[in-house]
């Protein structure tokens, strides 16, 4: 029964994640960017400035750093650590390339969803921000367009619930923590027709409850707790992941030769057949997607909420998050994994990274391992805490903000956690894919038809900035 539902899961992965919505993603980056003039590159250092430099006075209930870190605690997870794991030992080192390379235009995806974000949030007599993908398709297209909102709000819930928020990150928790404690599987309990560590039944429980305590507590105690593990946590894996890096600083031109000639040749390793490359490009840019969720118009509802008045200032904020968490970690775990070559042991999901962790790392395999498991278990909580408030955002647009059906949206959310555990490592990954192609489909649409407003606020921000230089200018001469 597992294994005939793992292959028409699988089966209808591959159709959503053909080629058709490779090229929509990345066409609609590349639009983006050359309209733009690279944004993405003119202006990252402006981008960095305001990521930690909050605007004072903006309507909205989190500061941008907040809102951002919010976004960055949804994408910040399992994606980073496992998802690249799995796009490597399923499409070859290659897929890192493909990767990086939709991450440079989803930089600017991600920019033109947070101007449009503010663009067309609506904010309420009790200072409630509605924002996101559903609003600026409502507000921004028109209300004719209302179907294709509902169409997003309802594949939005459903990441949240069956994909990137829940059943992904509880298996990356719990499979880090087994991995650990128990990796030889040595006290079991049978339960659904398997055999179970002890450690995943405990670190699945204790995760239910915790996120139970926090996700009550709504987005600013999200915010709140993100705000502080969010930076620290990235700022440990890089440092980690660094090591292994310097370590073996002569490996590393040999692994960056191998990934860029298998992005375009394949990997005999990774299958060797005629359609490689496509599977490297079609795993490089999903895993790439779920991990930094450019296009997929999730971010915007986070950032809908930044206390700003400005929207091309919030859209720098934003595209920040996809360079740090792809162009970066995402690239730091690639290079350690494909540097040490355990992309193609065998080994499958978290496994992979902690192999590559403990044979890099200058340290006792214990210590590697520890630092990976604590590593994705923060991230992965954070993503979970994240994706609990998209989804409520979605759940609300759709009902009219019925608080019962919120309330009963978070406790089957509080559930699929408890789920995750016992998923299997392929039929988890398969169904957040599935989920996120489909969800990408409506805010790709709205990104295209709304770019003309994208690029209009674009020329209007920059031409005051120069035009304040010039007269600072004057004045100064």
């Amino acid at each position: 029964m597992f294994e005939t539902m793992n292959n028409v899961i699988s089966w209808i992965d591959g159709a959503v994640w053909g080629l058709p919505l490779i090229i929509l993603i990345l066409c609609t980056g590349i639009y983006l960017s050359v309209s733009m003039g690279f944004l993405q590159i003119r202006h990252l250092g402006k981008a960095l400035k305001f990521m930690v430099k909050n605007e004072e006075g903006g309507k909205g209930e989190v500061s941008s750093f907040g809102a951002l870190c919010t976004a960055m605690s949804a994408t910040i997870g399992t994606g980073n650590i496992v998802g690249v794991a799995t796009a490597l030992a399923a499409g070859g080192p290659g897929s890192l390339f493909w990767m990086v390379v939709a991450a440079f235009f989803g930089m600017a995806t991600k920019y033109s969803e947070g101007v449009l974000a503010i663009k067309y949030r609506t904010i309420d007599k009790e200072g409630h921000v509605l924002g996101g993908p559903f609003y600026y398709i409502e507000n921004g297209m028109g209300v004719k367009w209302k179907w294709l909102a509902k169409m997003f709000a309802f594949f939005g819930a459903g990441v949240g619930l069956l994909g990137i928020g829940t059943f992904t990150q509880v298996n990356g928790i719990s499979s880090a923590v087994c991995n650990f404690f128990d990796p030889d599987k040595v006290n079991t309990i049978a339960l659904f027709g398997r055999d179970y560590s002890i450690a995943t039944i405990i670190a699945g429980l204790a995760l239910t409850v915790c996120v139970g305590l926090v996700v009550i507590g709504g987005l600013k105690r999200i915010a709140s707790v993100s705000q502080v593990v969010v930076p620290f946590m990235a700022i440990i894996y890089f440092v980690f992941a660094f090591i292994v890096i310097i370590t073996h600083i002569t490996a590393l031109p040999a692994a960056i030769v191998t990934i860029v000639k298998s992005a375009f040749t394949g990997s005999a390793l990774a299958g060797g057949a005629a359609g490689t490359m496509v599977v490297a490009m079609q795993k490089g840019i999903a895993r790439g997607i779920f991990s930094n969720e450019a296009g997929l118009g999730s971010a915007p509802i986070a950032a809908a909420a930044a206390q700003t008045h400005s929207t091309v200032r919030q859209g720098l904020v934003s595209m920040t998050g996809t360079f740090i968490d792809t162009i970066v970690i995402c690239t730091m775990t690639g290079l350690t994994i494909v540097i040490t070559g355990t992309w193609n042991t065998g080994l499958e999901g978290v496994a992979i990274t902690t192999a590559a962790f403990q044979k890099g790392l200058p340290f006792p395999p214990a210590v590697a391992s520890l630092v990976l498991m604590v590593c994705l278990v923060f991230f992965a909580f954070t993503t979970i805490l994240g994706w609990n408030y998209y989804g409520e955002r979605c759940i609300e647009y759709l009902f009219n903000r019925n608080k019962k059906v919120v309330k009963g949206y978070r406790w089957l959310y509080i559930l699929a956690i408890f789920i995750g555990p016992y998923m299997t490592v392929e039929a988890v990954w398969n169904i957040a894919d599935i989920f996120n192609a489909l969800m990408a489909f409506p805010n790709l649409i709205a990104l295209i038809a709304l770019s003309p407003v994208v690029f209009a606020e674009t020329k209007a921000f920059f031409g005051k900035q120069k035009a304040k230089v010039k007269s600072a200018e004057v004045q100064a001469n």
